[in-house]
């Protein structure tokens, strides 16, 4: 058997543009429902929706034999737990809440074993390495490893550069929703010096030859995202797609206008 190679990466190194959406319903069966959807890539959501650890097993079994790239968020940053997820056959992580280069420094350690990180060794037991079926999985590993950081507030924006130059870091996702927040418009992205602020850091990000990534389900901010130097975008979130299509449906023989939908304006 051959190591997995990871296309996520290679596009962005490439500068690809690659479109995925957001992924909440914490269920294998949707899963690969969007994975067939044709989507680039898809954020398996380990932060605000109700996943755990088995619980995103499934979702990276059930979209294996799709075209879609999984990318995990996890809850946090740690390093026991990054060590699991790429245990179960991530290769792409997605690490919300980053401040400093110093923090982006010890993600890119977690990602990788030693002697270059501190990944513990334990692949007789991984679904990564196919319990060991992979010759020299231990030494091919690291290169398909791919890390994005996630920078949501005023402190990780101020440290915006320090990051990007980052050894290991292979794309920094700017957050619309905590961004916005930290910046005193919560709930409120679109926000004139909000926009400001993520079109500085795209195109800061794309400039200093890494890949900048966002979410926004605003079809005409997405697109003016990938033309300031975005190239992986999502553009949507499974669960408002589905929640808008069950009111739209209802609402059409209810002779009724669907709800209005409340939120942070970036699903």
């Amino acid at each position: 058997m051959k190591m997995p190679v990871n296309t996520f990466k290679q596009r962005l190194q490439s500068g690809e543009v690659q479109i995925g959406l957001w992924l909440g319903l914490a269920d294998p069966y949707c899963a690969e429902l969007a994975a067939n959807a044709g989507f680039d890539w898809l954020l398996l959501d380990g932060e605000h929706a109700p996943n755990d650890l088995r619980g995103l097993l499934g979702q990276l079994q059930a979209v294996a034999a799709y075209a879609a790239q999984p990318v995990i968020r996890p809850v946090i940053g740690d390093t026991a737990l990054i060590k699991q997820m790429l245990d179960i056959g991530a290769q792409t992580l997605l690490v919300p809440m980053v401040e400093s280069a110093q923090q982006a420094q010890a993600l890119v350690r977690a990602m990788r074993y030693p002697p270059s990180g501190v990944r513990g060794v334990g692949s007789a037991l991984a679904r990564a390495s196919r319990w060991n079926s992979i010759p020299g999985y231990l030494d091919q590993a690291d290169a398909q490893m791919c890390l994005l950081v996630q920078i949501e507030n005023l402190d990780g924006l101020a440290r915006l550069d320090e990051i990007v130059a980052v050894e290991g870091v292979d794309g920094v996702f700017i957050g619309p929703a905590d961004l916005s927040a930290s910046m005193g418009h919560r709930g409120n992205p679109g926000h004139p010096d909000v926009q400001a602020a993520i079109e500085d850091a795209i195109v800061r990000i794309h400039k200093a030859g890494k890949a900048a990534g966002i979410l926004s389900a605003d079809q005409a901010l997405a697109r003016r995202y990938i033309e300031l130097g975005a190239r992986f975008v999502a553009v949507g979130v499974d669960t408002t797609v589905l929640m808008r299509g069950l009111q739209g449906l209802a609402s059409d023989f209810k002779d009724a206008p669907p709800p209005p939908t409340a939120g942070g304006g970036v699903y």
